[in-house]
């Protein structure tokens, strides 16, 4: 089956402005090359139809490098005049998909899952939206998820002290009709006014994977991926 990727790369980088400051998050240098390269080289790109770049924040800086194509896959650019907020931006960038379902990646995150276990669980289950998830100690930055039996019940907000807790991995399969289910608001969360408030009229699924996760949201994380790609 052939399906659109699209890749979250609007980020500001707020957080990380005291390491990397004049370029969008994902081109953030990580051992000699952009964060992003490392995004593009996991995905199953023999089944890649097109990659869809949600960008806005010094774009140009993403063109410069990766043009019109990566490794033969046209990449289609979607581009926020303003910040959208991750919902605006997924919206967006959902009205160029030609697929049925498209996976959607966070630019400013590598998951290593197995991309075939994670299709197969979503088609499966005949989901509507299946989220990568992922089992960590001291959950304290993230929400966690409740997850039944293949099935998302409920999101929790951010707690401190929790020992251990599955986080949103911030990768997605979606079924691409979704796009008429979001919010009437250009710009919204997806993780807060979508994925939360659609959680029980929705087949909502979840895929826990124990492979490598990085998030290079903060100074921390961006120092220990320089050293983890070195």
């Amino acid at each position: 089956m052939k399906f659109d990727v699209i890749i979250l790369a609007g980020g500001l980088g707020t957080r990380l402005k005291s390491v990397v400051s004049d370029v969008p998050k994902p081109m953030a240098p990580v051992a000699g090359k952009p964060f992003m390269e490392y995004i593009l080289q996991k995905l199953p790109l023999q089944n890649v139809n097109q990659i869809i770049l949600s960008v806005g924040y010094k774009y140009e800086k993403i063109k410069e490098v990766y043009g019109s194509a990566y490794q033969s896959i046209p990449l289609i650019y979607s581009i926020e005049e303003q910040p959208l907020g991750t919902g605006g931006g997924i919206k967006l960038a959902l009205q160029k998909c030609t697929s049925e379902h498209c996976l959607i990646v966070n630019g400013d995150t590598l998951f290593d899952v197995d991309f075939e276990q994670f299709w197969q669980v979503h088609n499966q289950k005949q989901n509507d939206i299946t989220l990568a998830l992922k089992q960590i100690e001291s959950p304290d930055r993230y929400g966690t998820v409740v997850l039944e039996k293949d099935r998302i019940l409920k999101f929790s907000e951010k707690q401190a002290g929790l020992k251990q807790g599955l986080i949103n991995g911030g990768l997605y399969w979606l079924k691409c009709n979704l796009l008429s289910k979001m919010p009437e608001s250009e710009i919204f969360s997806f993780e807060t006014e979508f994925l939360e408030k659609e959680v029980t009229s929705l087949r909502m699924g979840g895929y826990i994977d124990s492979s490598l996760f990085i998030d290079i949201g903060i100074p921390q994380d961006y120092e220990r991926a320089q050293s983890l790609f070195a």
